[in-house]
């Protein structure tokens, strides 16, 4: 059995929103027993205020982190990448596991507009974490 535990990156466009949600969520349902990481193709200045409120609301804070950005090293050191919405700017290396996210942007929305979203990424991170933590078969 393989002591390595299982990574996954997270890549949005500006990686405030959707990517450092998701992220969040990965840390807090799988604890030290997934590597996390996430990036943005194009980074912003600071994380989106209202995607912090929105996973505040949830009881996981993501005010220690920031925006950064996508490199090939993170894809290349990661078993699953994860995209929401950047497009073609991911490096491809075959052989890799990637899946692409369809959510909406939550730049410039409130937080009523946001909730959905982000519930939305938590099942998703939900099935993500019992599918990588299953023992194999």
């Amino acid at each position: 059995m393989s002591t390595t535990k299982p990574s996954v990156l997270f890549v949005c466009v500006h990686n405030a929103g959707r990517s450092q949600m998701a992220a969040g969520y990965l840390r807090h349902f799988g604890g030290d027993r997934i590597e996390v990481r996430s990036a943005g193709s194009i980074p912003a200045e600071q994380i989106n205020p209202v995607a912090v409120e929105a996973m505040r609301e949830e009881g996981i804070d993501i005010t220690g982190e920031a925006p950064k950005v996508l490199t090939t090293e993170a894809v290349q050191d990661s078993d699953v990448v994860i995209t929401m919405g950047c497009g073609d700017a991911c490096p491809f290396f075959p052989g890799k596991r990637y899946e692409d996210w369809k959510l909406d942007d939550p730049a410039g929305q409130g937080i009523e507009a946001v909730r959905p979203i982000r519930d939305d990424i938590a099942e998703r991170v939900r099935g993500l974490v019992i599918e990588l933590l299953a023992p194999p078969s």
